[in-house]
Protein backbone atom coordinates (compact mmCIF):
# COMPACT_ATOMS: atom_id res chain seq x y z
CA UNK A 1 0.00 0.00 0.00
CA UNK A 2 1.05 3.65 -0.61
CA UNK A 3 2.46 5.78 1.98
CA UNK A 4 0.22 8.20 3.90
CA UNK A 5 1.17 12.15 3.09
CA UNK A 6 0.58 15.51 4.49
CA UNK A 7 -1.77 17.56 1.95
CA UNK A 8 -3.08 21.37 2.37
CA UNK A 9 -6.58 22.36 2.36
CA UNK A 10 -7.34 25.54 1.76
CA UNK A 11 -11.08 26.57 3.48
CA UNK A 12 -12.81 29.94 3.74
CA UNK A 13 -11.81 32.67 6.04
CA UNK A 14 -12.43 31.59 9.95
CA UNK A 15 -13.60 28.26 8.53
CA UNK A 16 -10.67 26.26 9.27
CA UNK A 17 -11.77 24.92 13.00
CA UNK A 18 -15.16 23.68 11.68
CA UNK A 19 -13.63 22.12 8.78
CA UNK A 20 -11.47 20.26 11.16
CA UNK A 21 -14.13 19.23 13.64
CA UNK A 22 -16.37 17.99 10.44
CA UNK A 23 -13.77 16.25 8.78
CA UNK A 24 -13.18 14.27 11.99
CA UNK A 25 -16.80 13.30 12.78
CA UNK A 26 -16.59 12.18 8.81
CA UNK A 27 -13.70 9.92 9.86
CA UNK A 28 -15.14 8.43 12.96
CA UNK A 29 -18.90 8.04 11.09
CA UNK A 30 -17.35 6.62 8.06
CA UNK A 31 -15.11 4.67 10.05
CA UNK A 32 -11.90 6.10 7.91
CA UNK A 33 -9.38 5.97 10.43
CA UNK A 34 -7.13 3.79 8.69
CA UNK A 35 -7.23 5.99 5.79
CA UNK A 36 -7.06 9.79 6.82
CA UNK A 37 -4.77 9.51 9.77
CA UNK A 38 -4.69 13.01 11.20
CA UNK A 39 -6.15 16.31 10.82
CA UNK A 40 -3.98 19.62 12.00
CA UNK A 41 -4.68 23.41 12.07
CA UNK A 42 -0.50 24.45 12.71
CA UNK A 43 -0.67 26.98 15.36
CA UNK A 44 1.97 29.57 16.97
CA UNK A 45 2.52 30.90 20.30
CA UNK A 46 2.85 34.99 20.00
CA UNK A 47 3.00 37.74 22.52
CA UNK A 48 1.00 40.51 21.35
CA UNK A 49 0.84 43.81 23.36
CA UNK A 50 -2.66 45.50 23.54
CA UNK A 51 -3.93 48.82 26.05
CA UNK A 52 0.37 48.72 26.99
CA UNK A 53 -0.64 44.80 28.34
CA UNK A 54 1.07 41.85 27.36
CA UNK A 55 -0.64 38.87 26.27
CA UNK A 56 0.22 35.49 25.24
CA UNK A 57 -1.75 33.90 22.62
CA UNK A 58 -2.03 31.46 20.01
CA UNK A 59 -2.51 32.08 16.01
CA UNK A 60 -3.02 30.21 13.31
CA UNK A 61 0.26 30.01 11.16
CA UNK A 62 -1.28 29.60 8.14
CA UNK A 63 -4.69 30.78 8.17
CA UNK A 64 -7.32 29.73 5.86
CA UNK A 65 -5.80 26.02 5.23
CA UNK A 66 -5.78 22.99 7.43
CA UNK A 67 -3.10 20.28 6.99
CA UNK A 68 -4.48 16.88 6.69
CA UNK A 69 -2.35 13.30 6.39
CA UNK A 70 -3.84 10.94 4.39
CA UNK A 71 -3.83 7.99 1.62
CA UNK A 72 -5.08 9.64 -0.83
CA UNK A 73 -7.96 7.73 -3.06
CA UNK A 74 -11.38 8.64 -4.60
CA UNK A 75 -13.07 7.79 -1.07
CA UNK A 76 -10.93 10.37 1.13
CA UNK A 77 -10.60 12.65 -1.52
CA UNK A 78 -14.22 12.49 -2.04
CA UNK A 79 -14.52 13.30 2.17
CA UNK A 80 -12.26 15.59 2.51
CA UNK A 81 -13.02 17.79 -0.68
CA UNK A 82 -17.02 17.65 0.04
CA UNK A 83 -16.39 19.25 3.76
CA UNK A 84 -18.22 22.23 4.19
CA UNK A 85 -16.31 25.17 4.46
CA UNK A 86 -13.49 23.16 2.01
CA UNK A 87 -12.66 25.36 -1.03
CA UNK A 88 -10.06 22.95 -2.19
CA UNK A 89 -6.45 21.28 -2.35
CA UNK A 90 -3.58 22.87 -2.90
CA UNK A 91 -2.02 21.89 -6.39
CA UNK A 92 -2.60 22.63 -10.05
CA UNK A 93 -6.44 22.19 -11.27
CA UNK A 94 -8.05 18.81 -9.45
CA UNK A 95 -5.07 16.97 -8.63
CA UNK A 96 -3.69 17.45 -4.70
CA UNK A 97 0.05 17.54 -4.20
CA UNK A 98 1.25 16.07 -1.07
CA UNK A 99 3.94 18.08 1.03
CA UNK A 100 7.83 16.88 0.82
CA UNK A 101 10.09 16.28 3.55
CA UNK A 102 11.29 19.82 3.09
CA UNK A 103 8.16 21.35 3.37
CA UNK A 104 7.24 19.43 6.12
CA UNK A 105 10.46 20.42 8.09
CA UNK A 106 10.19 23.86 7.15
CA UNK A 107 6.61 23.94 8.90
CA UNK A 108 7.60 21.73 12.12
CA UNK A 109 5.06 18.87 10.97
CA UNK A 110 7.80 16.52 11.18
CA UNK A 111 10.98 16.39 12.52
CA UNK A 112 10.82 15.92 16.34
CA UNK A 113 10.35 12.68 16.88
CA UNK A 114 10.03 11.36 20.76
CA UNK A 115 11.57 7.84 21.98
CA UNK A 116 9.12 6.65 24.69
CA UNK A 117 10.39 4.35 27.60
CA UNK A 118 6.74 2.57 27.59
CA UNK A 119 5.29 0.02 25.75
CA UNK A 120 1.36 -1.14 26.10
CA UNK A 121 0.77 -2.99 29.36
CA UNK A 122 3.31 -0.30 31.46
CA UNK A 123 1.86 1.81 34.32
CA UNK A 124 2.41 5.36 33.55
CA UNK A 125 1.93 8.34 35.56
CA UNK A 126 0.49 11.35 34.18
CA UNK A 127 2.45 14.44 34.69
CA UNK A 128 0.49 17.78 34.01
CA UNK A 129 -2.49 18.82 31.74
CA UNK A 130 -6.09 17.60 32.56
CA UNK A 131 -5.26 14.38 34.40
CA UNK A 132 -2.12 15.27 36.12
CA UNK A 133 -1.14 12.79 38.98
CA UNK A 134 -3.55 10.41 37.21
CA UNK A 135 -1.84 6.49 37.45
CA UNK A 136 -3.11 4.33 34.51
CA UNK A 137 -2.17 1.41 32.13
CA UNK A 138 -0.96 1.99 28.61
CA UNK A 139 -3.57 0.75 26.40
CA UNK A 140 -1.97 2.18 23.17
CA UNK A 141 0.36 4.52 21.39
CA UNK A 142 0.31 6.65 18.70
CA UNK A 143 3.86 7.20 17.53
CA UNK A 144 2.66 9.17 14.34
CA UNK A 145 -0.06 11.55 16.85
CA UNK A 146 2.74 11.11 20.18
CA UNK A 147 -0.20 10.48 22.13
CA UNK A 148 -0.56 7.69 24.22
CA UNK A 149 -3.81 6.12 25.37
CA UNK A 150 -4.87 5.26 29.24
CA UNK A 151 -8.23 3.79 30.93
CA UNK A 152 -9.20 6.13 33.73
CA UNK A 153 -11.64 5.32 35.90
CA UNK A 154 -14.92 8.24 35.68
CA UNK A 155 -18.28 7.83 37.84
CA UNK A 156 -17.16 4.01 38.33
CA UNK A 157 -16.35 3.61 34.16
CA UNK A 158 -13.08 2.88 32.72
CA UNK A 159 -13.07 5.56 30.10
CA UNK A 160 -9.93 5.48 27.30
CA UNK A 161 -8.43 9.10 27.48
CA UNK A 162 -5.42 10.21 24.92
CA UNK A 163 -2.43 12.10 26.49
CA UNK A 164 0.83 13.47 24.87
CA UNK A 165 3.93 11.90 25.47
CA UNK A 166 5.39 14.85 27.12
CA UNK A 167 2.80 15.07 29.41
CA UNK A 168 3.08 11.04 30.44
CA UNK A 169 6.59 9.68 32.54
CA UNK A 170 6.83 5.65 33.30
CA UNK A 171 6.39 4.43 36.93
Amino acid sequence: MAEANWYIVHTYSGYENKVKANIEKTIENRHLEDQILEVRIPMETVTELKNGARKVVERKMFPCYVFVNMFMNDDTWYVVRNTRGVTGFVGPGSKPVPLTEDEMKSMGIKGNTVEVQFAEGDMINVTSGAWADTVGVVQAINAQKQTVTINVEMFGRETPVEIDFADVQKM
